[in-house]
């Protein structure tokens, strides 16, 4: 029998780049656990709201749930830390970046980190690509 994937969604701020992920999986992605971490409770309340299987708040939880990932998914400020207007620790930017897991980042130009050789989407737009992606390696793996 076949165990669901682990994804886990980072999200921070108001999370709703976070929300919008948990509920494009929830529709249109594949069958997988979904954790959703929010870098402070505003975000996890927000991505809480698409129905993610787990949830939590903070730095811990963040490298916690770095370590068994399958795939971590959320923008690219996770890799960076005082992105999210200071809300990546750097332990935070650590265990993303260390973590095995595949990693699919949304290039969101903001908090002085631009990704030249994309073009400008919306969070909708963003989402539905990184499910898509996300439904491409789940089936992969």
């Amino acid at each position: 029998m076949d165990t669901l994937k682990n994804v886990v969604v980072i999200d921070g701020q108001g999370g709703r780049l976070g929300r919008l992920l948990v509920e494009k999986i929830r529709t249109d992605g594949p069958a997988c656990h979904i954790r959703a971490i929010g870098t402070n409770s505003l975000a996890t309340s927000a991505m809480l709201k698409a129905g993610p299987d787990e949830a939590a708040t903070g730095e811990n939880p963040v490298i916690v749930a770095c370590r068994d990932a399958d795939v971590i998914m959320g923008p690219i400020g996770i890799l960076s830390a005082d992105a999210l207007l200071g809300e990546i620790t750097p332990a935070m930017a650590a265990a993303v970046g260390r973590s095995p897991a595949d990693k699919i980042l949304l290039p969101v130009n903001m908090c002085g980190t631009r990704v030249v050789g994309v073009s400008a989407m919306t969070f909708s737009e963003l989402t539905t690509a990184a499910v898509a992606e996300l439904s491409r390696l789940l089936a992969d793996i």
